[in-house]
């Protein structure tokens, strides 16, 4: 399952119906996640959330959120990653998940993964 780094911490909130709404459809997925997790253990069912920061995907590389970035500095200091990387790739994320579904994590279970490059620590 994936739930960007609103399903951790749930910053960035304006108030606004749209990012409430965001923030708790993530930290749903956690709650899913973590009954799951109970639910299917006895299977040896492993379930996981991943929660990357921003991914340079279309979903943020885009003129609206350019727009809504340049009229509103201070949502785009609210989105600086801790160690000096503005965006992760789908790559680096994809990584992460064929870690956890790999024999190296085979003992990893109803965690939250953050893939942030430290946003969570922040």
């Amino acid at each position: 399952m994936s739930a960007p780094t609103q399903g951790l911490k749930g910053t960035g909130g304006d108030g606004t119906a749209a990012h409430s709404a965001y923030s708790a459809t993530k930290h749903g997925v956690v709650g899913l996640m973590r009954s799951f997790a109970h639910w299917l253990a006895k299977d040896g069912i492993r379930v996981n959330t991943v929660h990357p920061t921003g991914v340079e995907t279309p979903m943020i590389m885009n003129e609206a959120v350019g727009a809504h970035l340049a009229e509103n500095p201070q949502a785009a200091e609210a989105t600086v990653n801790l160690l000096p990387v503005s965006m992760l790739q789908p790559a680096d994320v994809s990584d992460a998940v064929l870690w956890l579904v790999s024999d190296h994590a085979k003992y990893v279970t109803g965690v939250t993964l953050p893939v942030d490059v430290g946003f969570s620590a922040r």
